[in-house]
């Protein structure tokens, strides 16, 4: 009955701190250099994720259920470094290690539900390619529109409440002890351990999440591809099983690039260094959404194509001038205006 109470926060006061203190990448020599790494990551992160929407958008051929994946993709890696990777540079860089309590915890909704949408996006794209391999002849009636925009729109549902919950267990928290998190962002298990009342509840959150956001996905996406395996190793030429799997190594370097860094920092443990964890951690949630359109545009034949199409199209240069350069710029405004509305609250 006290953990019940404890969770609803029924008849108990909560002891919230004004402000969390994030003390990462702490003994690091060097570590500036790091964050200009970062900046660069973040840089070419919007130009890339930027150009594959507005490629997506002009391009009528590329309007398929495939791209709408795509595109949701390229939108989340967007959202997700421009949510990362800023205020990184401004906690570290900038010395503004102090974050107020409500701001920490928006801050972490937003960090992990770009972070574990990515996950779940690659469960979309890794469909498309099972009925794409295994059910060719079923392609245009499985893999629709409306199918894809509803798994896609479910993701977000799923993943938006769970976020709910999981930071609302963080506010029937009392903190009453240390504020200092040790960790790059607003983690979930540094705050939730940080608390001097049961934190039970958001602990078995803890262990739960992951399971269904992450490795959930690592599952189907591995059971995924072992049934691409198996179709095409009963095709009869070697040719064909290559045409088949080329069609397949961008989402495949999709989900070496996104699981890889997680996976061995879960399996290691307490066995790694903690900065050695904090770096690993932090290049696998913002190195991903740099790499994803590079890829895409490498890897796909479509996109490529389409992007010389643009470039070669000169009624698509008088119809659409400077369209890139107007996308980038309403995304750069709408940062300034954030950064303008924080400063004005600080101060």
């Amino acid at each position: 009955m006290d953990l019940f109470n404890s969770a609803l926060g029924k008849n108990i006061t909560f002891l919230r701190p004004a402000y969390f203190i994030i003390s990462g990448f702490v003994g690091i020599p060097n570590i500036k250099y790091y964050y200009v790494f970062l900046f660069f990551v973040y840089i070419i992160s919007v130009l890339a994720n930027t150009a594959v929407m507005g490629v997506i958008c002009l391009d009528h051929s590329l309007r398929t259920p495939k791209y709408v994946a795509v595109f949701n993709l390229a939108l989340v890696d967007l959202l997700g470094n421009s949510v990362v990777v800023p205020k990184v540079l401004d906690i570290f860089l900038c010395n503004h290690t102090q974050i107020p309590y409500n701001d920490c915890l928006t801050f972490l909704f937003f960090c992990y539900l770009c972070f574990f949408l990515q996950a779940l996006n690659l469960v979309a794209l890794s469909y498309d390619r099972v009925i794409a391999i295994v059910y060719p002849l079923h392609y245009p009636v499985k893999v629709t529109h409306r199918f894809m925009i509803s798994l896609i729109a479910s993701f977000w549902v799923v993943v938006i409440t769970v976020m709910l919950l999981t930071v609302g267990l963080l506010t029937r928290l009392s903190f009453c002890q240390s504020v200092v998190i040790k960790s790059y962002i607003c983690d979930h298990g540094p705050i939730f351990r940080l608390a001097c009342n049961d934190y039970t509840p958001s602990y078995v959150i803890s262990m739960m999440v992951p399971a269904l956001v992450l490795w959930l996905p690592l599952t189907i996406v591995l059971m995924s591809y072992m049934c691409i395996s198996y179709a095409l190793a009963k095709v009869a030429t070697v040719q064909e099983r290559m045409k088949g799997f080329k069609t397949c190594t961008a989402h495949l370097s999709l989900v070496a690039i996104y699981f890889i860094p997680v996976l061995i920092t879960f399996t290691l443990g307490a066995n790694i260094d903690p900065n050695a964890r904090i770096i690993n951690l932090s290049l696998g949630m913002v190195f991903p959404s740099m790499l994803n359109p590079i890829i895409y545009v490498l890897q796909t034949r479509e996109i490529k194509e389409s992007l010389k199409k643009l470039f070669k199209n000169e009624s698509f240069h008088q119809e659409h001038p400077l369209c890139f350069y107007n996308l980038l710029q309403i995304y750069v405004i709408e940062i300034h205006i954030l950064y303008i509305r924080d400063f004005l609250i600080t101060a």
